[in-house]
């Protein structure tokens, strides 16, 4: 059994334990989870959560090290969670993420937690959610949620962070259409990193690309996306980076939008939730299971549309 107390203050042993069952894909550990999340509900919300994504190479574990360490140093507590859309089973690159945050991971003040995909209701957005609730109630204030840059994970993560981050390399140039817009969209921060030796001039004429490209999406936010430049290898500027984010909140709080932000991902969620449960409720319905082969057979030899199958399939529930 899970101890709430021990957990709330903070016992690794037991947030660990709590995680764990919010992966479980067993139908009692998933309403034993959900319990704890509920009586833990008035403790969580006091972190700031920071998704960070960027294309394989970009210096993603160094960064993240280097951020955290800085965070620790300024008497923050920090979790990283790691979401990973390839299958852990084929080594998927999170796995190693405790070995390659070395010295992170040997702080007392930081957590460092690789999400498994596979599976289950919600899949990893959901486990990656509830796994940042736990943390918050554990008195984590900063959340790290990294992902790896490939695809609908970074949309999943931007649906579920106040602050988006996009590390970047320093290509200057013809590569610039390498990232796609609807990423840009996303980014609340572009972040260049290895600006150091040869690559500064490259990461600076990066930068002023990226500065330029930002101007031609129109923002109705009260945030414009800012560019910064860093060296995770050599920890330079990685404070301008902290500094930044902070700027952020303050704003997003005196305008109302930090809240509403979260009170916005919540309800999408929800209505994320219910179509999924719904598929799921309906793929277990004895009559569905029976009619829709013959049904999905029908549409192929356009005996029946598509829209009548379907209506069907509803009318059986």
């Amino acid at each position: 059994m899970i101890n709430i107390d021990q957990l709330k203050s903070g016992n690794r042993r037991a947030l660990a334990k709590a995680i764990t069952l919010v992966e479980s894909k067993l139908d009692h550990h998933r309403e034993q989870a959900q319990d704890i999340l509920n009586t833990l509900l008035p403790e969580t919300g006091n972190s700031i959560r920071i998704g960070i994504t960027g294309i394989p190479g970009v210096g993603k574990s160094t960064f993240i090290e280097a951020f955290g360490l800085l965070l620790i140093s300024l008497g923050k507590k920090v979790a990283v969670l790691a979401v990973d859309p390839s299958s852990p089973l084929r080594g998927g690159s999170i796995l190693g993420d405790k070995t390659r945050m070395e010295m992170l991971s040997r702080e007392d003040n930081a957590f460092i937690r690789p999400s498994p995909s596979e599976g289950a209701l919600g899949g990893v957005a959901q486990k990656t959610r509830e796994t940042m609730l736990l943390c918050e109630a554990a008195g984590y204030d900063v959340i790290l949620v990294e992902t790896v840059g490939v695809g609908q994970s970074e949309y999943e993560v931007a649906a579920m962070v106040d602050f988006f981050l996009v590390l970047m390399l320093p290509n200057a140039g013809d590569e610039l259409q390498g990232i796609k817009r609807g990423i840009m969209e996303l980014a609340d921060a572009l972040v260049i990193n290895k600006a150091d030796g040869e690559s500064i001039n490259l990461a600076q004429q990066t930068q002023a690309h990226y500065k330029n490209a930002f101007k031609l999406l129109s923002s109705d936010s009260f945030w414009q996306p800012k560019v910064k430049t860093c060296s995770a290898m050599e920890n330079r500027a990685i404070n301008d980076v902290w500094d930044m984010i902070c700027e952020y909140q303050t704003l997003a709080i005196e305008k109302g939008a930090f809240d509403g932000k979260r009170a916005r991902q919540n309800k999408d969620w929800m209505k994320k939730l219910i179509h999924e449960m719904l598929e799921m409720k309906l793929n277990q319905h004895p009559d569905v299971k029976n009619s829709l082969p013959k049904l999905q057979q029908a549409v192929l030899d356009h005996e029946v549309t598509p829209y009548n199958a379907a209506k069907k399939i509803i009318d059986l529930l």
